[in-house]
């Protein structure tokens, strides 16, 4: 086996829980191996720190799959780390469409696995864990038979950029049998259509999944601006709750004609209305016509997808909220949020607090969420908490 060993004073992420390890972090590596291959963590004094698969390749050198060292990574551990992200799942959150795998806060690093109906849509993002997806994916199929749930088809989305920097080709296709790639999914009482192929990521974003319930509740006889709705979720969240108006806004026609497809599965075409525009572009117009909303809803892409463009990111996120809160009537509600792992719970609710004051507008916070208990966040894997979604009462200066 081989070993690697950490420099002395390295490690501080992993001694606290998290999972991986930076190339700046290893003092050697002794043995033969190839990239990919499961090796054993020692401290700088030799003491084992447990396994995990190494990849020269990357920055994140190995990441961890098991704190025992003597644990052989077989058939076994996998359906024991399958089997104990199922059962949480089942204890926590709507099962029906949810994420089953979640990389390392599921201690299977790099294996993103999303449940949508009666199908499965893999992202396999590490070498080491690439290697293995193939019998991953057999054993989730055999744990969800035993609940009576038969699997009806795989897709895999593995083509996401990351994969370059492990050195593996971005890939996508189906695991078995072709089947239907669109998917007719219910969450929250509202159906959508999700494409499995050609949607974002893995077609859906389950994350929001009880940030749009939240909002459901507030939504009742409003007029409702959903600005990045991407295939209609919160629009229509809003619209099944009884809203009066949703407007729904995304710069992509293909996502607008979806939105526009499930607003018609939902039978809400007359009340959400989906336009296909720059948000940037059109809050501003918005403010010249003197429009106002009861609701606005800001879901953006993440802004900052790296260290390097946060500056950036920070005048991007405080533009929008300026924007929103102008939209928003006296006593209208703001739901805000961020995607971005990088631009952390401070500074975002800095850079709204900044918002707030620059257009005189006092917030009164209805609640702070995070990603839904399908995501879990592992404390200190840091790169699992990235969802931040404030819901604020929109004040006046009075």
């Amino acid at each position: 086996m081989t070993i690697v060993t950490l420099k002395k004073g390295e490690g501080r992420s992993l001694k606290s829980g998290g999972m991986w390890i930076f190339d700046n972090e290893i003092a050697s590596i002794v043995g033969t191996f190839h990239n990919g291959d499961i090796v054993t963590v020692h401290d700088f004094d030799g003491y084992p720190m447990g396994k995990g698969f190494i990849n020269q390749n990357s920055k994140i050198r190995v990441r961890m799959m098991t704190r025992n060292h003597r644990q052989e990574i077989d058939r076994e551990f996998l359906r024991m780390r399958i089997k104990e992200a199922w059962e949480y799942r089942k204890r926590t959150v709507d099962i029906s469409s949810c994420r089953l795998i979640f990389g390392e806060a599921d201690f299977l690093p790099g294996f993103v696995v999303d449940k949508f109906s009666d199908v499965l849509v893999v992202q396999s993002l590490a070498l080491g864990i690439d290697r293995l997806k193939l019998e991953l994916v057999d054993l989730l199929k055999e744990e969800l038979s035993k609940d009576g749930i038969q699997i009806r088809g795989v897709y895999e989305r593995s083509d996401a950029k990351v994969r370059s920097s492990e050195g593996l080709e971005r890939i996508k296709g189906f695991i078995g049998e072709a089947f239907d790639t669109k998917v007719e999914i219910t969450e929250n009482g509202v159906k959508y259509l999700v494409d499995v192929k050609d949607g974002q990521k893995t077609g859906f974003f389950l994350d929001q999944k009880y940030n749009r319930l939240a909002v459901q509740k507030l939504c009742k006889d409003m007029e409702v601006l959903d600005c990045f709705t991407h295939t209609g979720s919160f629009a229509l969240n809003a619209g099944i709750a009884g809203a009066k108006s949703v407007i729904g806004v995304d710069a992509s026609e293909l996502a607008v004609k979806q939105a526009q497809e499930n607003a018609k599965l939902n039978g809400l075409e007359e009340t959400v209305q989906f336009q296909c525009a720059d948000v940037f572009e059109l809050l501003p117009e918005l403010e010249k016509q003197k429009k106002q909303f009861d609701v606005v809803i800001l879901d953006p892409p993440a802004f900052a997808k790296s260290r390097n463009s946060l500056k950036n990111a920070v005048k991007g996120y405080r533009e929008i909220n300026i924007r929103a809160m102008k939209l928003v009537r006296p006593g209208g509600y703001l739901a805000t949020c961020s995607c971005s792992h990088f631009m952390d719970y401070e500074l975002f609710t800095k850079t709204i607090h900044q918002a707030a004051q620059n257009v005189h507008k006092r917030l009164r916070q209805v609640e702070y969420r995070t990603q839904a208990p399908d995501h879990p966040i592992l404390w200190a894997a840091d790169e699992s908490y990235y969802l931040k979604f404030y819901i604020f009462q929109v004040c006046g200066e009075k």
